[in-house]
């Protein structure tokens, strides 16, 4: 575990470095760490750590690590979220970043309003327009976060992404830049019940370009927990 340690001050140390780069506080920056395949003793090692934030992808496979991960953490699913699930999702989660349609919008609606709580969620933007990937199209990302006002159970906080992968990361930059141009014309637009409080872009492998673009939230798993073995 000492590997573990040495990579999330890794991941914090270039983090930090490429929010001062773009003048901005690092204190601002949050570490989702991403646990897909983890060992929920793994996660435990990396919550003693310091890391306060953990992204899971499947609500199955955080079942089992929600009771078991002992700390005051919070969790964020980050993978497509079925709305045979949902129910399920907004009693362990504290944000969905993932609300990729508005049925799946609505249904979140629903449920929440039944146990009368208000749901955190970001909406997922398909940025490089991939087939093989969810999210709204950037064209339709302003209609489709004005469509969300009407819905009083959600409480939108901002924008999410999986940019398309390239070996070099200066090449996801405009990317990221594009999702920057949009989240900053939906927070000129004060829509109401959406505030624009979180960019999540970058991972692993281009998180540090992600930052000096904008985002004050990165998702990182194999930069922290090494390469996965399933």
């Amino acid at each position: 575990m000492v590997r573990l340690k040495q990579n999330i001050l890794d991941i914090k140390r270039r983090a930090n470095a490429a929010a001062k780069r773009s003048g901005r506080n690092p204190d601002n920056i949050h570490i989702v760490a991403v646990t897909k395949n983890i060992s929920s003793e793994k996660i435990q090692k990396a919550v003693d750590e310091g890391l306060v934030i953990l992204g899971e992808n499947r609500v199955q496979e955080a079942l089992t690590k929600f009771e078991a991960v002992k700390s005051d953490v919070q969790w964020h699913l980050i993978g497509h979220l079925q709305k045979n699930k949902v129910k399920r999702a907004i009693s362990m989660f504290s944000m969905i970043q993932s609300v990729d349609s508005m049925s799946l919008a609505e249904e979140i609606n629903k449920r929440a309003k039944q146990i009368e709580q208000t749901i955190d969620i970001l909406v997922q933007i398909n940025i490089g327009r991939e087939k093989t990937k969810y999210g709204i199209d950037p064209d339709e990302a302003v209609n489709f976060l004005e469509g969300l006002a009407m819905l009083s159970n959600l409480n939108v906080k901002g924008l999410m992404a999986i940019a398309p992968f390239k070996q070099n990361p200066e090449e996801v930059r405009p990317y990221f830049r594009h999702l920057r141009e949009i989240f900053e014309i939906i927070k000129q637009k004060s829509i109401k019940n959406v505030h624009m409080d979180y960019l999540s872009m970058g991972m692993s492998g281009d998180f540090e370009v992600a930052i000096e673009e904008g985002a004050n939230m990165i998702r990182i798993g194999t930069g922290i927990f090494g390469a996965r073995t399933n």
